[in-house]
This record gives structure tokens, sequence and C-alpha cells, in this order.
């Protein structure tokens, strides 16, 4: 008996599954036309499916009105090929960088208002950071997540803005709008994003984009350490660190439209 002749089983959830399945590394990528003939399910039955997976960030909808499987696969057990693979195209920069700025490195992206943690790769001083790969920071309080806003569009700016709860963790964050939209335009001018103290006292973050072919900033590469060993002086280096590990981190993910 196949599963779908099984009436103890959702078939809706079958159905959403199989949906799911279709998206491989040879393609990641699917409009509602062409799910619909792969699954040999009806249009309006394949959109409602991915309009729900969607709103579950299951999988995400791009500007072209096609679909790509979505972060929270990752969140479920980091256990997504997709994201295996992305993890992998990414680990040896990730640890390269940290070896040589003898920092622990993160690599972030925009998620739900918030930084998401994608990747992670130790300082070698024995300094670890309280982070872990799939947890979240607020955007507001670290580099790496001004950094993200910065580069986000006016729209999406103003709506983080609008609706986010600007919260103090320590005496250094930035709690008004009109103090993070000054940082946004220092940020798009220097090309780097600091955090001196602003989410947890001691602590120092510096932060350069990770772009897409189009040039259009899908992660952050950041670094965080400790104020005492974390010398301004010594920023252009850090960054020239920094941007030697984002190139070779663009080139891994030379195909990937947004993380």
């Amino acid at each position: 008996m196949s599963l779908l002749d099984d009436k103890k089983i959702n078939q809706s959830i079958i159905k959403a599954f199989t949906l799911l399945e279709a998206f491989t590394t040879d393609h990641p990528v699917w409009g509602v036309r062409e799910l619909a003939v792969k699954t040999g399910y009806n249009k309006s039955t394949v959109y409602r499916l991915l309009y729900t997976l969607s709103s579950m960030n299951l999988v995400q909808q791009n500007q072209n009105d096609k679909y790509s499987l979505g972060s929270k696969l990752f969140e479920l057990g980091n256990r997504v090929s997709i994201y295996k693979t992305l993890k992998n195209l990414t680990n040896n920069a990730i640890k390269m960088v940290a070896l040589e700025i003898q920092e622990t490195v993160l690599l972030s992206i925009l998620k739900e208002d918030q930084l998401f943690h994608i990747n992670k790769a130790d300082s070698m001083h024995g300094l670890k950071i309280n982070t872990s790969i799939g947890s979240y920071q607020p955007l507001h309080a670290t580099a790496s997540g001004k950094l993200l806003l910065a580069y986000s569009s006016v729209a999406e700016q103003q709506h983080f803005l609008n609706q986010a709860t600007l919260e103090p963790y320590t005496k250094h964050t930035i709690t008004t709008a009109a103090g993070l939209t000054k940082q946004f335009s220092e940020i798009q001018e220097k090309g780097f994003a600091l955090d001196i103290e602003e989410f947890e006292p001691g602590l120092v973050c510096i932060a350069i984009p990770v772009k897409n072919k189009e040039h259009k900033t899908i992660a952050a590469l950041g670094a965080s350490g400790p104020l005492s060993r974390f010398k301004m002086e010594n920023v252009s280096n850090y960054l020239n660190i920094l941007k030697k590990g984002v190139s070779n981190i663009e080139r891994n993910l030379l195909h990937f439209e947004q993380l």
C-alpha cells in the first residue's frame, strides 16, 4: 500500500514534502508552474502549499516569484543538504580568518528582523564568544546586524525601525532610530561596521559585507574579541584579513542569490 492510499496519513503533509524534495543542488529554484508539472499537482494546490511553506520560512520567494529552500529547515536540525553545503563551502575561509585575526569569526545573515549565525570559527586565544551556529542576536546592538541593516533597502530599514524595540544591552547600545540611521550612512561610507561594547561589556566586533554576483549584500563576516586585545589602531589590519576571507567566501557562494 502506498502512502497516498493510507487513510491515517495526512495527505497535505505528503504533498508538501513532495514539493520540498524537488529542491535539489542541481535544481534549487522553482516556479509554481514548473513545480506543478514536476509533481503532477494542479497549480492552485502547488501555490497554496508554497504559500503555507513560505509563511513558515520553509521556502522563500525571490524577486522573480520563484522559490528556494528557506532557512527554517536549517534550524530544524541543521540537516538540510543546501545548508550543510553552505557550511562546508565557508568553513575553510572562516577558519583561516580566525587563525590570522586571532579572534572569533562569525558568518551571519538577516533573518526575521534578527541576526542569525550560520557559521563560526572560535578564537585561537581560548576566548569563547557565547554565540553558536543557529542562534540569534539583535540587529541594532551588533556590528554584523547594523551592517546588514545599512546595506538593506530604505524600506526595509524603515520597517525595522518602526517595529523594533531597541533594547539597551549596555550603556553604549544605540537605542534611537535617529542614532541608527546615522550609523547606516557611516557604515555605507566606510564599508564596515563596529560594535564597541554595544551588546556585551568588554566585547568589540567588526564586520564587513559578503556579496553575491549581483553585488547585493547577502551576509556579514564579523570578528569579535575583548576590548583589551581588540585595538582600534589595528582596524585597517583587521579589515584586510576579513576582506581576504570574504573574497574566498564570495567565490564559493557565487551562485547563491540569498542565504
